[in-house]
C-alpha cells in the first residue's frame, strides 16, 4: 500500500525550525552520515520509554503503597528499577507539610532522564542553577508556588553520581482515585520541586 503526501501541506503545519531540521536530516541521510532508523529509535525511546510519565508512575505507586514508599525513600535506585526504569543512582526526597524539596544541578545539568526524560531548558540555565541555591523561595514564586514562611525549603544538588527525585505531596480530594488516575496528576515540575501535583479537575 502506498501513501501520497502533500509536502506543502505538511510543511505548512510545521514551524520554520522543524522544516529546516527535516531538510537537514534528509540531506545527511542521503549522504549516509546518519541512519534514519537509528534516529527513529531514539525519538521513540524519548516519546514512549523515558520521560515524566515514568516518574509519575513511581510517585503514584508510592502514594498508594506504603511499603513501596518506604522502599523508595530508603533505596530509590532499586525501587525505581523494580518498575522497569533502571539507571543512575537515585535518591528520593519527600515533600511534607513542613518541608519542601527542590532539585538543581549547580555544576551542569545532571538529571534523572529515565524517570523525567530530557531536562527542560530552564533547568540547564545559569540563572536557575544559581538562584535555586541562593533564593529557592524566590525561584518557587517565579514558578507560581508560594509556600508558608514556616515551610523549610531544602535544596538538593544533583551530581554525576547521584540524581534526585522529589516525592510531592499527594493532592487533596484524591481518595478513591486509581493509581493511573493519580499518576495523571503528577507533573514533571512537581518531581523537580518547582511545582506541585495537580488537583483533580485542574487543567493539564
Amino acid at each position: 500500500m502506498t501513501h501520497d503526501h502533500d509536502d506543502s501541506g505538511e510543511h505548512s503545519e510545521l514551524g520554520e525550525m522543524d522544516v529546516r531540521v527535516r531538510a537537514l536530516q534528509t540531506v545527511l541521510s542521503q549522504k549516509g552520515y546518519i541512519d534514519p532508523a537509528a534516529i527513529d529509535a531514539i525519538i521513540e525511546t524519548y516519546e514512549t520509554k523515558v520521560g515524566p510519565h515514568n516518574g509519575a508512575r513511581v510517585v503514584a505507586r508510592a502514594w498508594v503503597d506504603p511499603a513501596f514508599r518506604k522502599w523508595l525513600l530508603q533505596d530509590a535506585t532499586a525501587a525505581i528499577a523494580s518498575l522497569g526504569y533502571p539507571g543512575a543512582h537515585m535518591v528520593a526526597v519527600e515533600n511534607t507539610e513542613s518541608r519542601h524539596n527542590i532539585v538543581v544541578c549547580t555544576l551542569c545539568s545532571c538529571y534523572p532522564w529515565q524517570v523525567l526524560g530530557l531536562p527542560p531548558v530552564w533547568y540547564k540555565s545559569a540563572a536557575y542553577r544559581a538562584r535555586a541555591v541562593k533564593d529557592p523561595r524566590g525561584v518557587l514564586r517565579d514558578f507560581g508556588v508560594t509556600l508558608p514562611a514556616s515551610t523549610e525549603i531544602r535544596v538538593w544538588d544533583s551530581t554525576a553520581e547521584v540524581r534526585y527525585l522529589v516525592l510531592p505531596c499527594r493532592s487533596s480530594g484524591t481518595a478513591g482515585l486509581t493509581e493511573q488516575e493519580l499518576a495523571a496528576l503528577v507533573t514533571r515540575d512537581s518531581m523537580i520541586g518547582t511545582g506541585l501535583a495537580r488537583s483533580p479537575g485542574s487543567p493539564t
